[in-house]
């Protein structure tokens, strides 16, 4: 027995309930609103994943535009959500064509609900992350020097338009 089997990962054991008020969520809304479109109030999720993470099922076309991370908004325009223990899966329209996206929920970098200023950041769960991915994390951060919010990409809801999050974030 090593000393790292002695040690009780209580970072992986946050990582993974904080992971779960994600699928909670998207639960909830789809126990309450069915899985075609609709959140309840004023509440809306940004979802931003990594595009390279094993399992992550976009097209192609999506792919090359965001390489690295992504940012979705469910909100008023999405249907066919599920989720289970491992990954989530929604239908989004980008330039009115429908696409199916299913995104472990291991790969999400970001979840943010605005309407109640609530926000979790995790970092990438699995070995196949790089330095590199965690780089562009921190970039992110560097877009909003200030703090006040008003760095580039902010507002904006379209459907299927990626947005900057720096506003939701805890520094």
């Amino acid at each position: 027995m090593t000393d790292e089997d002695d040690i009780l990962r209580y970072d992986k054991m946050v990582e993974s309930a904080l992971r779960g008020v994600v699928r909670k969520s998207i639960e909830e809304v789809i126990e309450q609103h069915g899985d075609t479109g609709g959140m309840p109030g004023e509440h809306h999720f940004y979802i931003t994943f990594l595009t390279d993470f094993p399992g992550v099922k976009i097209p192609d076309y999506l792919r090359d535009r965001y390489p690295g991370e992504m940012t979705i908004v469910l909100q008023y325009q999405f249907s066919d959500l599920f989720v289970d223990r491992e990954k989530m899966s929604v239908t989004l329209s980008f330039n009115n064509v429908p696409e199916r996206l299913e995104i472990p929920l291991a790969a999400i970098s970001i979840f943010a609900d605005p309407s109640v200023n609530f926000a979790l950041q995790f970092q990438p769960l699995g070995e196949a992350i790089e330095e590199a991915d965690l780089a562009l994390l921190d970039e992110l951060d560097d877009d909003d020097p200030d703090g006040d919010g008003s760095g580039p990409g902010k507002g904006g809801e379209d459907s299927g338009q990626v947005i900057s999050l720096d506003q939701f974030r805890k520094k």
